[in-house]
């Protein structure tokens, strides 16, 4: 039997998934949490063997929250969930140490298959992001603006793509309202643009937003 843990800030999505993963035999809910901070909290004391993490939630979530829960777990499976486009956000999850990655506009049709292949493989990779990650490793060509972007500068990117502002990113992320202003003005003199309109516009122009 495999032991999933759900976390995801909303409950209608939390539900959704128990409703798929119920149908199957070999699958069983073992818990949830609707926050990165809960889980972190908790973590000792969850026996799972895989974690469907959202990867957009208010307070700890995203790259550090990987990051922290692999410190605390070395061996946990952690599948993402993410609004974000597979190709341009996967890759990053992968390497702090995510075990596969889902589009949530993808996941209902993907999820119990990526399960699967986690739990007996410890990785899951669509097609896409296999040839992503084997580009990954060739030799590197010039970098666009936005893929020389640290970790945080791009999570701080996307958020402020979908019109957040700085005050209520700072309340997401557990940081200063000053300390996003300082990241949003390296994002800025990165991309070569003065506003959050022109940033809007860079990223519809690379695709990095539907």
């Amino acid at each position: 039997m495999i032991k999933v843990f759900i976390v995801d800030d909303h409950e209608i999505i939390r539900e959704g998934l128990k409703k798929i993963l119920k149908e199957e035999a070999d699958l069983i809910v073992v818990g949830e949490a609707q926050s990165g901070d809960e889980v972190l909290q908790n973590i000792k004391d969850i026996d799972c063997d895989i974690m469907l993490l959202d990867m957009n939630m208010p307070g700890r979530s995203g790259l550090e929250l990987i990051g922290d829960l692999k410190k605390l777990k070395p061996q946990l499976h952690i599948l993402v969930l993410s609004i974000h486009p597979e190709d341009k956000f996967a890759l990053r999850t992968l390497k702090a140490g995510a075990s596969g990655y889902l589009c949530k506009d993808t996941a209902l049709e993907e999820l119990v298959v990526a399960i699967r292949k986690v739990h007996s493989r410890g990785r899951y990779l669509s097609n896409t992001l296999a040839e992503q990650l084997a580009f990954d490793f060739m030799p590197e060509k010039d970098q666009l603006p936005h893929e020389q972007l640290s970790n945080r500068e791009q999570e701080i990117m996307f958020m402020l793509t979908t019109g957040k502002k700085v005050k209520d990113i700072a309340k997401d992320l557990n940081l200063s309202i000053s300390t996003v202003f300082t990241y949003r003005v390296r994002i800025f003199e990165k991309l070569k643009i003065k506003s959050n309109v022109e940033l809007t516009h860079y990223a519809i122009i690379n695709k990095l937003v539907d």
